[in-house]
């Protein structure tokens, strides 16, 4: 032990950015893209690059839904499907 107290707010951000990081922008979280991630109906306005389109707080939720679909591969349509 070196006698320092534990960087507990540090710990947690790093904990964050491994389950989460695309919360992360410019090593800051973005409440937004956090409340997004997290399911909340959010409306981004303060990007500074911004990538809209009709429908994408739709396509968040969507990607929020819990699913049973599987995906399967189409053997005969791959190439060479057992050597890669």
């Amino acid at each position: 032990m070196d006698g320092k107290s534990l960087e507990i707010k540090q710990e947690k951000i790093e904990r964050l950015k491994e389950l989460l990081p695309e919360v992360f922008t410019e090593e800051k979280i973005d409440w937004e893209k956090l409340k997004a991630a997290l399911g909340e109906d959010v409306e981004f306005k303060n990007e500074r690059y911004v990538l809209n389109w009709a429908g994408k707080s739709d396509a968040f939720k969507v990607l929020q839904a819990p699913t049973t679909a599987t995906l399967v591969p189409v053997r005969n349509e791959s190439i060479d499907f057992n050597s890669t």
